[in-house]
């Protein structure tokens, strides 16, 4: 029979492995847009273009992620807040917003073309 204490420790590991699906992800997209960015400046677009698409699909994941543990919160503070989540939160924000820097850099490296 499962104490109170195991089933909590239980949860705690599960969420543990969704915010590294989180993080890892968010990771992901950044550094594949960022990679697709020094393509780009190399003047390689096709590759950069099959990059930022390969981004988009892990930023995908991750955002697939979030509103996973948005759904089960509920608006009612049923996951607890750690330190890891708010870094998984910092990792997605910070993909995003990379992502959308480079893809408005990109477009220039084309028109410096």
């Amino acid at each position: 029979m499962f104490e109170l204490d195991d089933i909590q420790e239980n949860a705690e590991n599960e969420l543990e492995e969704v915010v590294m699906g989180l993080i890892i992800n968010a990771g992901q997209a950044r550094s594949l847009a960022y990679t697709a960015l020094k393509k780009a400046k190399e003047s390689d677009f096709d590759n950069a273009k099959s990059l930022m698409e390969q981004s988009h699909l892990a930023l995908n994941e991750a955002h697939k992620v979030q509103t996973k543990l948005i759904e089960s919160d509920m608006g009612k503070g049923r996951i607890k807040v750690s330190l890891v989540l708010v870094h998984a939160q910092d990792h997605l924000m910070n993909a995003m917003l990379a992502r959308e820097l480079i893809i408005e850099l990109i477009e220039l490296h084309k028109k410096l073309e």
